[in-house]
């Protein structure tokens, strides 16, 4: 049986302060769900790094990508 990927979210980084190495502007990044981040007014992000941290949902718009872009993105994670 395959395993099912969790409820993943792209995000666009729209403002990198003082994260310039972990955080490319206007690159599109996965959001993972966090309730807990989300009540904080933070997603967590996979970043360059390729490890998942929280950041200020702010610096971030969440956008819906066509099915296919989707799947190229999580291939190449």
């Amino acid at each position: 049986m395959k395993k099912k990927e969790p409820d993943v979210q792209f995000a666009v980084c729209v403002n990198n302060t003082d994260y310039p190495a972990s955080l490319e502007l206007h690159k599109i990044y996965r959001a993972l769900p966090d309730d807990d981040a989300a009540a904080d007014g933070d997603l967590r992000i996979v970043d360059e790094s390729g490890e998942d941290y929280l950041y200020p949902a702010d610096w971030f718009v969440l956008v819906k990508l066509p099915q296919a872009v989707e799947e190229s993105l999580m291939r190449a994670a």
